[in-house]
């Protein structure tokens, strides 16, 4: 979305609401979830399991009480509250950008010794109402920094732009893979 784009202007958009998986996406087995079967607008879930971020084996955050956006097409963002992140690694960094479901993202860079990430992380310090949840919940992107889910890696999802996690346990095919810019 365009940053002086208007919520309300970008929610209209979006005028059919799929019943069913699309050809071509995975039937999810025992124990996991298809994106495909995610709502839109986003829904926010408590997750309890072991989160953990690492840059050069250094523990960033650690956390059993991450929030979970679920969103149709992409694989899951963990937003970890502030309390369980270790701030002194992070640091403002450049840019904004602008969700129609949560707001306007800041980012942050992640520094461990010499070595820093630029926007390895984002945040939404005033999201819009119905995402309040979130508010200065940190999400870290899998591609930047390592990420943990009950001791699994995390695998990033694809494109330099989305921040979701993937694990065993989700399915696609998934937004930002070759093919899927109109999704």
């Amino acid at each position: 979305m365009k940053d002086n784009d208007s919520p309300g202007k970008a929610r209209a958009t979006w005028k059919a609401r799929r019943q069913t998986r699309p050809a071509g996406a995975v039937v999810p087995g025992p124990g996991q979830e298809s994106v495909w079967d995610y709502p839109r607008p986003p829904a926010l879930v408590p997750d309890t399991r072991l989160v953990q971020i690492r840059l050069d084996g250094v523990l960033l955050a650690e956390s059993h009480a991450a929030l979970r956006i679920l969103e149709t097409a992409s694989p899951p963002t963990f937003y970890l509250p502030p309390g369980d992140v270790m701030s002194e690694y992070l640091s403002p960094d450049s840019g904004t950008s602008f969700c129609e479901w949560k707001g306007r993202a800041t980012y942050h860079k992640v520094c461990v010794a010499e070595h820093c990430v630029s926007r390895a992380a984002w945040s939404y310090p005033e999201p819009l109402v119905e995402y309040n949840a979130i508010r200065d919940y940190l999400a870290f992107y899998p591609a930047r920094v390592e990420c943990h889910v009950d001791g699994e890696r995390v695998r990033p999802q694809a494109g330099d732009f989305y921040g979701g996690w993937i694990t065993g346990e989700i399915v696609g095919p998934f937004k930002g893979e070759p093919g899927t810019a109109g999704w």
